[in-house]
């Protein structure tokens, strides 16, 4: 079975991408790929960067079936909270086409704005 790899969007971005039947971050603009992360490093990631956002949902990504190459590389930070010494996360160079997403998850944090995983499996 392949690791599965997440990215967590708006769901109005993803609501608009599924009008435009690609994906496409801002991050891809401006850093040239779309930042993903691991089962073991999403609610790392969310508390780093989400923190009291609402309106979020979970990609759930089979790498395989990417259009874009994804390469496994270090945070972009130089010291970064979310992630652990020498850990590296799944970046996709390109768009990320529609049928590579097996799944899409509401992401909401607690009402301290805190966020856990998530039920994977609905």
């Amino acid at each position: 079975m392949t690791d599965l790899i997440f990215h967590i969007a708006s769901n109005g971005t993803w609501l608009a991408a599924v009008k435009k039947g690609a994906y496409h971050s801002d991050t891809l603009s401006t850093e040239g790929f779309i930042h993903c992360s691991t089962a073991s490093q999403i609610v790392d990631v969310a508390n780093a960067f989400y923190q009291d956002q609402r309106g979020l949902v979970l990609l759930v990504l089979d790498p395989t079936k990417l259009d874009a190459e994804c390469k496994w590389e270090p945070p972009v930070e130089p010291e970064p909270t979310h992630a652990r010494a020498g850990e590296l996360f799944p970046h996709v160079y390109g768009l990320l086409n529609l049928d590579a997403v097996t799944n899409v998850i509401s992401f909401e944090p607690d009402s301290e704005g805190i966020f856990s995983m998530p039920n994977l499996e609905t």
